[in-house]
């Protein structure tokens, strides 16, 4: 398979679990779809593709110059975008999970979670805005008296 075809594929694979969490967010297979299986797999192919493709490229981590050659390479451009899909997912899980513990109404955490398929951390950061206010305290380890 080519990198494009990856590309499709991981991409669509996260769909089910997005649709999961917006419209059966109580359904505890399918958090466990969203929240573990499929992160886990995208982080199977992840580590696959960079065990694959890293050794021998050209680029690295050291500044953003080389980020951008190592992101020249299609295969390495989709091992960053493999690492997006299931993180944000992981994340969106773990929302839906914090949202329901914290009592926050499922559509009021809708629009985070379009935001957090779409710009991974802004809808991070709403959600984090969102429940803080929601709760009136700014923590996330409720056994913490930090940020009451």
């Amino acid at each position: 398979m080519t990198a494009e075809s990856w590309f499709s594929l991981a991409s669509a694979s996260v769909l089910p679990g997005w649709a999961l969490l917006v419209l059966l967010p109580r359904w505890r297979p399918g958090l466990w779809i969203a929240g573990l299986a499929l992160p886990a797999a995208l982080s199977v192919l992840y580590a696959t593709l960079f065990a694959l493709h890293f050794g021998g490229s050209e680029g690295g981590f050291g500044s953003l110059r080389e980020v951008a050659t190592l992101f020249g390479d299609p295969w390495l451009l989709l091992v960053g975008w493999v690492h997006y899909l299931a993180f944000d997912l992981f994340v969106g899980a773990w929302e839906v999970r914090d949202a329901q513990r914290s009592a926050l109404p499922h559509l009021a955490i809708v629009p985070v979670l379009i935001l957090t398929f779409l710009a991974g951390p802004v809808g991070l950061l709403c959600y984090l805005l969102l429940r803080g206010l929601w709760k009136k305290r700014w923590q996330i380890d409720e056994t913490s008296a930090a940020g009451s």
